[in-house]
């Protein structure tokens, strides 16, 4: 069932949500645990952070949240901190005993690249090896927005809902960060343009049977909303569980509240293993 939600905010700046990477509960920081692994597509160090649950039992089932950073950022941001969407998604995956991981996956210009794409599909098989994984929740925003999106597009047997907030639904159209993108998709768009099309979430509806929820800007000029909106629209077609949460005034950044509700909404709707 398709749900829009329209209505006017203030909102903050973009570098609240590419910079500030401060302030967590000191409860939580005792539990933080910053993790390496060699990863598999080309033997290289790479981190993610670990959020355990309060009262963590290892011999209960789990679902766990994956929350994707921004641009110029790295796993710290969504782990530590102090800006909304980092905390609403914090608190989402305490209030429903998730556990909770950052990853850097190719910091700090990702875009969900091959290699990052690699380093994901890693993770999430070491934690169903690790713990009771239920199932598989991603968020992210700007940068971590977008990617959330095409990690779903690509995966969408392993994602159980998704919640994008200011990202991009179609990098064949997108125009900033091209020289971070290209490297990390392995070329340009007119060098690779199946590369950019494969990882344009909009190119590939049929692949969101998950629900999803999308917050969104309209006064957004660095992460266009144009095309996540457009993505919202095709799911509600289809009759997909979507939320949009479309702010005409909104700005690149999404407010604590708007976070919560999409993610609650995609955690609500999921099915149930």
């Amino acid at each position: 069932m398709f749900r829009a939600v329209t209505c006017f905010i203030a909102t903050c700046s973009f570098a609240t949500i590419l910079l500030c990477t401060t302030s967590i509960h000191a409860a939580d920081a005792d539990r933080l645990r910053d993790i390496t692994f060699t990863a598999t597509v080309d033997n290289s160090e790479q981190r993610y952070v670990e959020l355990l649950p309060e009262k963590f039992d290892a011999d209960q089932p789990h679902d766990v949240l994956i929350a994707l950073h921004g641009h110029g950022s790295d796993r710290w941001q969504f782990a530590t901190g102090d800006f909304p969407e980092a905390k609403a998604a914090r608190d989402v995956a305490a209030a429903h005993q998730m556990i909770y991981i950052s990853p850097d996956y190719r910091a700090k210009t990702s875009w969900m690249g091959p290699h990052a794409e690699a380093d994901m599909v890693q993770i999430i098989a070491d934690l169903k090896q690790t713990y009771r994984v239920q199932r598989i929740f991603l968020t992210g925003a700007s940068m971590g927005g977008s990617s959330c999106l095409t990690f779903t597009a690509l995966h969408p047997d392993l994602i159980a809902g998704v919640a994008s907030m200011n990202g991009t639904a179609n990098h064949v159209e997108y125009q900033q960060f091209q020289e971070a993108i290209s490297a990390s998709f392995g070329g340009s768009k007119s060098e690779k343009f199946a590369e950019y099309k494969n990882r344009s979430a909009e190119y590939w509806p049929e692949k969101f049977t998950m629900p999803v929820g999308i917050a969104a800007g309209g006064q957004d000029t660095l992460v266009p909303p144009e095309s996540v909106v457009r993505l919202g629209q095709v799911l509600g077609a289809l009759q997909r569980e979507v939320l949009v949460v479309y702010r005409p005034d909104g700005g690149h950044s999404t407010t604590y509240d708007d976070a919560r509700q999409i993610l609650d909404y995609v955690i609500e709707q999921a099915k149930q293993p």
